[in-house]
């Protein structure tokens, strides 16, 4: 099953090259690697220059292709006919040696798979459990593993805002568990959400699919866009044993004052590709949460020791909130 690895990038040469190492050390390597540089200098064509990697074609986009939907989009274009299946990384990421050996075979276990995610194991500590262990208020369960949850989340719940379904689907009020709460249970799990930056998808998805060009730049969310269009088609599948860590590197971020608008802006936008038109009861929720949410960021002004990044998301936050009153975003199919 020949396969093709996409990973976009925008500035940052060290971690490119970290992940590439890790590609190197693969029990299943890729076809072709593609990699697709919106960035504004040559430091990363430089850095692949003086080192080789078996497969890799170099594309430097112009700036109409440049931000992460484009590129993505711009990369599956240049994907080779014979490939079955198209991966996505993101440029900070190190892979476990069997990463895609993993990921290939859930498409064989599962046929109908659309698409399959990875497992970021370096960000939750889990503990095993009893099946039928019963969490406090300030824990997270799941399959018989056990976080501690964050305090968004126990405030959440102290408010009867917390997630009604299962990590990786989102509830009618949105603001669900990611698929970062389900637990290194070496399991297979279906779910309707995969995060961009560990995914991957069969090549005749995009046959009739694109990621949005709605989500400009550095497209918070986009993968919740796309794989939640895509679920309603088909079956999803994070397999737990796909293991890489995720290093968050901020070059290449954008302020905090926009990340704060496009959490909720861009948030809103995802909600309304699952849910066209929830409940009186679901808008409550989400913009209860929002408010939440933005206010606890705007405690962490005194609480933390970059009170200006927690000032600046917390205004953008609440700017995009209320822009949503006189200019919401069109969805995009």
């Amino acid at each position: 099953m020949n396969f093709t690895l996409i990973v976009c990038t925008y500035m940052r040469p060290v971690p490119l090259l970290n992940l590439l190492n890790s590609v190197k050390q693969q029990t299943f390597y890729p076809n072709e690697i593609l990699i697709i540089d919106g960035s504004t200098n040559s430091e990363t064509e430089e850095v692949l220059g003086k080192n080789h990697f078996e497969n890799l074609k170099y594309f430097r986009v112009p700036p109409e292709h440049r931000g992460l939907t484009k590129q993505r989009n711009f990369g599956v274009s240049k994907v080779a006919n014979d490939s079955a299946i198209i991966c996505f990384l993101d440029d900070d990421t190190v892979l476990a040696p069997n990463y895609f050996e993993e990921i290939i075979k859930v498409y064989t276990v599962f046929p109908d798979a659309l698409g399959v995610g990875g497992y970021i194991n370096n960000e939750t500590k889990w503990e095993k459990v009893a099946e039928d262990y019963v969490p406090t208020i300030k824990e997270f369960a799941y399959d018989g593993w056990k976080q501690n949850d964050g305090s968004r989340f126990v405030l959440r719940k102290r408010f009867g805002l917390d997630s009604d379904t299962k990590p990786g689907f989102l509830p009618e009020f949105s603001n669900g568990r990611s698929i970062s709460f389900l637990p290194p249970s070496a399991k297979i799990y279906e779910v309707e959400q995969l995060m961009g930056g560990v995914s991957s998808f069969k090549k005749s998805v995009f046959d009739t699919f694109a990621f949005s060009t709605y989500f400009e730049g550095y497209g918070l969310y986009e993968d919740a866009d796309f794989t939640l269009r895509l679920s309603k088609t088909g079956k999803l599948y994070v397999n737990t044993n796909a293991q890489l860590g995720h290093f968050h590197d901020e070059s290449g971020r954008p302020n905090k004052y926009q990340y704060g608008k496009m959490v909720v802006r861009n948030g809103w936008y995802v909600w309304r590709v699952k849910y066209p038109n929830p409940s009186l009861k679901a808008k409550f929720k989400w913009n209860a949460i929002v408010l939440l949410l933005t206010f606890i960021r705007f405690t962490n002004i005194f609480t933390t020791n970059k009170r200006q990044e927690a000032f600046t998301e917390s205004l953008g936050r609440m700017v995009g909130w209320f822009s949503l009153w006189f200019d919401k975003p069109k969805i995009k199919s």
